[in-house]
């Protein structure tokens, strides 16, 4: 099992290329790392979280379409300013949004937790099993030859983003393209995780104050999924020359 120090290190390799300054000078990511999880399908618990952020949802939206969501009509422009049709590709929050009135996917505990905080901060929200990774997160603009496996037609192809796309990476290839869409199958959470990343971005108008928020409340949740749990975090900020660590 990972100590604090390991996962620190691991997100402190983390970082943020200039262009996404340039292109979102607004930009910020809180990196958070957990191990210690005990995996195990949907309870009482993650099903009551996933009813009352479904239900607040449902209250915010007062029957708005989920693009006028203030931080849902950020990503979208943030999408549209590297070349991509959010009408077509949404970002992880506006799906979950839209999904809220006829009900939240149940998978297991872990992604039910990470689904539910993610709608009820409207905040894009990505996790994966750090596990899997090579190496610490980029995010960065593609140059396109980045593999990301994935799944078409019940098959397992590789694709490349578009030039230019904003990407996470890792040593291996794409973890998650465009930005907060869709994450890899080589790094995605399993019934079997133990160690996970969670990724949560914010553009203006969402706070620092209000991702700080979103991640303790993150934190509470997930400390009941095991009695060893573990957890470093790490903000970055486009543009800075001092990230953030607690």
């Amino acid at each position: 099992m990972p100590d604090v120090a390991a996962l620190q290190q691991f997100l402190d390799g983390a970082t943020v290329d200039p262009e996404i300054a340039t292109l979102r000078p607004d930009y910020r990511v809180m990196l958070l790392a957990v191990d210690g999880i005990t995996p195990g399908p949907g309870d009482e618990a993650s099903e009551a979280l996933l009813r009352t952020a479904e239900a607040e949802a449902v209250d915010a939206l007062n029957g708005q379409p989920a693009d006028q969501v203030p931080h849902v009509d950020a990503w979208r422009a943030a999408y549209r300013a590297f070349g991509a049709k959010p009408q077509r590709t949404r970002n992880s929050l506006e799906a979950l949004l839209r999904r809220a009135a006829s009900g939240l996917p149940r998978v297991n505990r872990l992604t039910d937790i990470y689904n539910a905080i993610s709608v009820l901060h409207q905040v894009p929200l990505g996790g994966e099993d750090l596990t899997r990774y090579v190496g610490p997160p980029r995010l960065i603009r593609a140059t396109g030859s980045e593999p990301f496996d994935t799944m078409a037609d019940g098959s397992v192809v590789i694709e490349y983003p578009e030039p230019g796309e904003v990407i996470w990476v890792d040593g291996a290839g794409v973890t998650c393209r465009r930005w907060n869409w869709r994450q890899a199958r080589r790094t995605q959470l399993t019934d079997e995780t133990t160690t996970a990343l969670f990724i949560l971005d914010a553009l203006d108008p969402m706070s620092d104050e209000a991702l700080h928020t979103a991640t303790d409340d993150l934190v509470s949740h997930l400390t009941r999924l095991g009695p060893d749990i573990q957890v470093a975090r790490r903000m970055v900020a486009a543009g800075a020359t001092n990230p953030e660590r607690d």
